[in-house]
């Protein structure tokens, strides 16, 4: 299954997991493992529980790893100021893993699949999402 999401970049956090268990659902395959994947060196993909605040409180941890405004070489060499953003993708990586127990994804109570565009601008993106059991 793929679909596509709108993003505002600047490390925009999408919610998916209902998407994401949607493909699962019907798949209908009882025990195995879901891949979620976008195309793309600006992304990633992970799990966090949703929540205000939390987000926020990741934005500032990511800046202050990885802060946007520093100037960075692959800026200079591609003329695009998003240097940070391929380094955080690189953090992050635009894959995950999960597993499917009873066909279910085996998550925490408060753990969300959500995808981090990084980019330093809006996109649309792709998102693949491959069942296997």
């Amino acid at each position: 299954m793929r679909f596509t999401i709108s993003t505002k970049g600047k490390t925009d956090i999408i919610d998916i997991t209902s998407r994401v268990k949607e493909a699962v659902r019907r798949a209908k395959v009882k025990n195995g493992f879901c891949l979620v994947s976008s195309p793309g060196s600006t992304c990633g993909i992970t799990t966090i529980e949703y929540e205000s605040e939390l987000l926020e409180d990741f934005k500032e941890f990511l800046e202050n790893i990885i802060p946007s405004e520093k100037e960075y070489r692959h800026d200079k060499v591609w003329g695009e100021k998003n240097g940070f953003s391929h380094l955080r993708s690189a953090l992050f990586r635009p894959f995950l893993v999960i597993p499917i127990e009873e066909g279910n994804l085996v998550l925490g109570q408060w753990q969300q699949i959500v995808f981090l565009d990084f980019d330093s601008r809006p996109r649309e993106r792709e998102i693949l999402v491959k069942i296997i059991s």
